[in-house]
């Protein structure tokens, strides 16, 4: 089979006006990035934004194993599956970061027959919108050390600044620097660190921001750091938001795509799941809902980071009401979770599987936690024996849960035929009682353990003590009445990684807790969650190139 990005160069892409225009958006609508590539302006907001929305459908998965699960592709594939059975259908992304497509990762634009193009564009700079994000962070960066430098105002405590600086690659020597040496022209000595731009709070700020005056007030409620005498400084104290949000005022604007199949594709904004909230904008779902029948977005890595963030933060802010949820997994996913080796995970093993299927009926439960339906999506590969196929569909019969096997990633659209008219089946036939899990005036600490005991499936809750300083802190300033983004392994519904399948009698240790007001929410980091990743041994930027006439290899 060709590679990603053979398939992605052989295919026929339609001009972007042409996909707009069958979407009903006209010339004037659309601001273009070449031939293949717009933002989508707000006029069109304005026009569309009293239509009835769509149905809304979230992609989700089981714990993401190293042998992957296919999630963008299952989208991606499925977007194009309810085409080929006439339904009118848009799917709404995240735009990948440069660290992990650098990195061990690689792409994120989709896999196969099942990908969203032009996807060099996509994988790399895109429209420019990391860089803007990246751009108001470190303004704001600036602006804090020099507010310093030129005589300090507002007190600011060198020693409690609480903003980072940012850039959109892994690179974990600037985790930790110290920065203004070198004399008093070169500003105040203190520590510093980077983040890696997606764990921006810039970048959940422009995932949530319902329009320019919201992503400006929104960036005016970032806390700087602390005074002396330990009160809050707030971005718009230093009056830089105004600026901050001139940076990023293209970046709030959606971006428009295509598969390889022509459907259109909403790819925008990026932040991770495992430490920020893990959802595309607000901006790009909303107008989605209103240019087609189904809306199909993505939640990133398991339903227990993702999904939960999508519900209980997203949803609450954007008063998204889901229709359904699909579930994707793999029958090797799965008997990794049973205790299989990666190296062994092509070899038929029922008892590995059956182990690992606790997984899914995990995610399953905690989806319908929320009150939403949900159909099970099996990422087929070859290597399925029909011993396995069988066991899935058994266990799924018991959990009263729909399941469909697909093979969008060899097949393309063809390939989802059966999980789209499935999909479609579930939202005639289901009503969803969408809920959210908690309610935000509850304590920071109940909201924590709401989301670690009936979610995770941990026994309790502790505490380090900077964490529990933390949360003194925040409910001194009556700020603790906001959502919960809990940072957390994606590998295991625990905080320990090594902890597969279902694990039981497990605490959740929240290490940090940190006010993103700007954002909207609290967020409560447990285990070794870095927010700054390292390149691997042989990052995935080692096997790229490019050649005189332009051709790019290596990029998936």
């Amino acid at each position: 089979m060709l590679t990603d990005i053979q398939i992605a160069q052989s295919c026929k892409l339609k001009p972007i006006n042409q996909i707009g225009e069958d979407l009903g958006i006209e010339n004037d609508e659309l601001e273009l990035y070449g031939k293949y590539k717009a933002k989508l302006n707000n006029d069109l907001w304005e026009r569309v934004k009293n239509k009835p929305n769509g149905k809304l459908v979230l992609v989700t998965a089981i714990n993401p194993t190293p042998a992957g699960e296919g999630k963008t592709t299952t989208t991606v594939g499925l977007g194009q599956a309810m085409a080929q059975i006439g339904e009118k259908a848009i799917i709404a992304l995240r735009e990948p970061s440069l660290g992990p497509v650098m990195g061990i990762k690689g792409g994120a634009a989709g896999g196969g027959y099942s990908q969203v193009v032009p996807m060099e564009d996509i994988n790399l700079h895109f429209t420019g919108d990391m860089h803007a994000i990246t751009a108001a962070n470190n303004l704001l960066s600036a602006a804090i050390d020099n507010h310093i430098h030129q005589g300090n105002a507002l007190s600011i405590d060198p020693r409690q600044i609480a903003w980072k600086r940012a850039m959109d690659m892994n690179d974990r020597n600037l985790r930790n620097v110290v920065v203004g040496l070198g004399g008093k022209p070169n500003g105040v000595p203190r520590e510093d660190g980077f983040l890696i731009t997606v764990a921006s709070e810039i970048m959940a700020i422009l995932c949530l921001a319902t329009g320019l005056t919201d992503l400006k007030d929104r960036l005016g409620r970032i806390i700087a750091g602390y005074t002396f005498g330990g009160k809050p400084v707030f971005a718009k104290d230093l009056n830089i938001n105004g600026a901050m949000a001139l940076l990023l005022k293209d970046a709030l604007k959606p971006n428009l795509v295509q598969t390889l199949e022509n459907t259109p594709a909403l790819v925008h904004g990026g932040p991770f799941a495992n430490i920020a909230h893990g959802c595309n904008s607000v901006f790009a779902t909303r107008l989605g809902l209103k240019l087609a029948d189904y809306c199909i977005t993505e939640a990133g890595f398991g339903a227990d980071l993702g999904a939960e963030k999508f519900f209980n933060i997203k949803c609450r802010y954007a008063d998204l009401n889901p229709d359904a949820v699909v579930l994707v997994a793999t029958i090797r996913a799965l008997k990794y979770n049973g205790g299989i080796k990666k190296d062994a995970l092509t070899l038929p093993d029922t008892k590995a599987l059956s182990k690992g299927l606790v997984n899914l009926e995990k995610h399953v439960e905690n989806i319908r936690k929320f009150g939403v339906p949900v159909i099970v999506a099996i990422n087929h590969f070859y290597t399925d024996s029909p011993e396995e196929i069988n066991l899935i569909k058994d266990k799924c019969g018991d959990m009263g849960v729909a399941v469909s096997f697909s093979d969008v990633f060899a097949q393309g659209g063809v390939g989802g035929k059966e999980l789209a008219t499935k999909l479609v089946e579930l939202v005639k036939e289901s009503r969803t009682n969408f809920k959210t899990l908690y309610d935000t005036d509850l304590t920071i600490k109940q909201k924590i353990e709401i989301i670690s005991k009936k979610i995770y499936g941990a026994r309790g809750v502790n505490y380090m003590p900077s964490a529990e300083k933390s949360i003194q802190r925040i409910e001194s300033f009556d700020m603790d009445k906001l959502p919960v983004c809990m940072a957390k392994t994606q590998y295991s519904l625990s905080d320990d990684p090594s902890l597969l399948g279902r694990p039981e009698g497990f605490d959740i240790t929240v290490r940090e807790v940190n006010l993103s007001a700007g954002a909207g929410f609290i967020v409560a980091t447990t285990g070794n969650i870095m927010t700054m990743p390292g390149l691997p041994r042989i990052p995935a930027a080692e096997k790229m190139d490019i050649d005189q006439q332009g051709n790019i290899t290596g990029l998936f």
